[in-house]
C-alpha cells in the first residue's frame, strides 16, 4: 500500500470515528419536545384581508406571551414544557379554500385550529372537523372560534370539538337593545346586513328583540346585500336616507361596514348606527365628526374600559404594534389563548381529547377581564360593553382608534350573568 493511500484511509477512518462519536452523543441527548401546533385559517387576501391580518397580530401577541413564560408547562413524563407554534393559512374568503387549508394544517401536525371571520366558513370547518375526528382519532383537532357568532354554532350545530370565545349574535343584539331600549328619540330603524348565515341571524334577532322591547319603533327598511362584493354602497345609503330612519342596525364587518358608513355620511344620513363592529377597521375614520355621539358598538372589551389594568393591557399592545393602522386588539382572543394554555397544563398532556375536556372547565382572567367556558354548549361567558363614538380627549375617550382621533367611551356594561342566554345544544361527547 502506498503512503498516499494509507494516509487517505487513515483520514477516512478518523472521519468515520468522529461521525460515529457525534451521532452517538446526539442519540444520547434528548431532542426538545415538539411544539403544540396551532393553525389560524383566515382570509388573508381579498376583500377581508385587513380583518384576517388584524386577527393574526392578536394571536401572535397572545402566543408570544405564553412562550415568554416558558410555554405550556407539562410533566417531565409528557416531555416537559412546550412552546406554542402559530402557523397561518389563507382561506382567501372561500369555504373550499378553508377546507383545503384545514387538510394542509392537519397534515402539518396542527392540533388546534383557530378561525372566526365568517360564520359560514366556521360551519364548514366544524362539519369537516367532526368528520375527521371520528374517522382519524389519532389526529384529532380542536376548533377555537374567536368571532364567528352565528348562534347555531353553539346551539343546533354544537360540537364537543368547537369552543366559541365571542358572544354570539343574539347576546350582542341583546346588549345593543339595552341601550336602544332607553333611546326614546329613536322611533324608526333601518335593518341592513350581509347576506349569509350571520347577517341573516342578526336581522332576524333584531326584528324579534325590537318587537319585544321597542314595539313602538317602526322598521322602515330590511335588506341583505352580497357579502364582500359591494364596492359602492351609495344606492343603499340613498335608500336609508329616503326611508326617514332615525337609526341603522347592522352586523356588517370589515370593508362592508366601512364602505356602508362612509356612503351614509356622504349621503347626508344623520341618524344613529347601532353596530356589532363599528369601533374598528376604518369605520370611525370613515365617519369622522358625523359619527360622534351617533355610532354605538358592542364588544367584549374596549380600549377605554375604565381601570389601570385595562389601560396597561392596551398600552402594551400599542407598544408591540406601534403603527396606528395596526390598532385592532381584542381581549377575547387573548383570553382564548390563555384558556388553551391553561387547558393543556390541566390535561397534563397534548392529547387532543384531554385538552378539549379541560377546555370545558376553563376559567381565565387577564388584565382585569375574565371569563369562563360553559360546558353545556362551549359558549364562553364574559362581560359585554357598549361604547359610543366620541372625539379623543372627551370624557371617557382617552384612546382613539387607528389614529383617527375618534374612540369609544363605555356607556353600558353588561355583566356576564346578564349577558348569558339559554342554549338548546344537545352535545355528543366521545366515550
Amino acid at each position: 500500500m502506498g503512503r498516499k493511500n494509507l494516509v487517505s484511509r487513515v483520514l477516512k477512518w478518523a472521519g468515520a470515528a468522529i461521525f460515529l462519536s457525534v451521532f452517538s452523543a446526539g442519540a444520547q441527548t434528548a431532542a426538545p419536545p415538539p411544539p403544540l401546533r396551532i393553525a389560524m385559517i383566515e382570509s388573508l387576501s381579498g376583500s377581508f384581508s385587513n380583518a384576517g391580518e388584524a386577527v393574526f397580530r392578536n394571536l401572535v401577541w397572545a402566543v408570544e406571551r405564553v412562550n415568554a413564560r416558558g410555554g405550556v408547562r407539562l410533566p417531565a413524563a409528557a416531555g416537559g414544557a412546550r412552546p406554542l407554534q402559530l402557523t397561518r393559512y389563507d382561506s382567501k374568503g372561500q369555504n373550499e379554500e378553508a377546507l383545503s387549508a384545514l387538510r394542509a394544517a392537519i397534515d402539518d401536525g396542527a392540533q388546534v385550529v383557530m378561525q372566526g371571520n365568517s360564520s359560514a366558513t366556521a360551519a364548514a370547518l366544524l362539519d369537516a372537523i367532526d368528520k375527521h375526528n371520528a374517522r382519524d382519532p389519532q389526529r384529532r383537532v380542536v376548533f377555537l372560534n374567536y368571532s364567528a357568532v352565528d348562534p347555531v354554532l353553539t346551539n343546533e350545530k354544537c360540537s364537543f370539538w368547537h369552543f366559541r370565545y365571542d358572544a354570539h349574535a343574539d347576546m350582542r343584539m341583546a346588549a345593543l337593545m339595552e341601550v336602544l331600549r332607553d333611546d326614546a328619540a329613536v322611533r324608526s330603524v333601518y335593518l341592513i346586513g350581509q347576506d349569509y348565515s350571520f347577517g341573516q341571524a342578526v336581522l332576524r334577532e333584531a326584528r324579534r328583540q325590537l318587537a319585544a322591547q321597542r314595539p313602538d319603533v317602526a322598521i322602515v327598511g330590511d335588506e341583505l346585500h352580497p357579502m364582500g362584493r359591494v364596492k359602492d354602497f351609495a344606492p343603499y345609503a340613498a335608500k336609508i336616507r329616503a326611508s326617514g330612519a332615525q337609526a341603522v342596525i347592522t352586523g356588517n364587518w370589515g370593508n362592508d361596514l366601512t364602505l356602508l358608513v362612509k356612503a351614509a355620511r356622504e349621503a347626508g344620513f344623520d341618524g344613529k348606527f347601532y353596530t356589532f363592529y363599528g369601533n374598528a377597521l376604518g369605520a370611525p375614520a370613515a365617519l369622522g365628526d358625523a359619527g360622534v355621539g351617533r355610532v354605538v358598538a358592542v364588544a367584549d372589551w374596549l380600549p377605554n374600559v375604565p381601570g389601570a389594568q385595562s389601560e396597561a393591557f392596551y398600552t402594551a399592545f400599542r407598544q408591540r404594534y406601534p403603527q396606528p393602522a395596526d390598532d385592532y386588539v381584542h381581549m377575547r382572543m387573548q383570553l382564548m389563548v390563555e384558556s388553551l394554555a391553561q387547558a393543556v397544563e390541566r390535561a397534563g398532556s397534548t392529547d387532543t381529547t384531554a385538552i378539549a375536556r379541560a377546555l370545558e372547565q376553563s376559567e381565565v382572567a387577564l388584565s382585569g377581564q375574565s371569563g369562563r367556558m360553559r360546558a353545556a354548549d362551549h359558549q364562553f361567558q364574559q362581560n359585554l360593553v357598549v361604547g359610543e363614538m366620541g372625539r379623543k380627549g372627551q370624557p371617557g375617550v382617552k384612546f382613539d382608534v387607528e389614529g383617527s382621533g375618534y374612540g369609544f367611551r363605555v356607556i353600558r356594561t353588561i355583566p356576564a350573568a346578564r349577558a348569558e342566554q339559554p342554549t338548546n345544544c344537545r352535545m355528543q361527547r366521545p366515550a
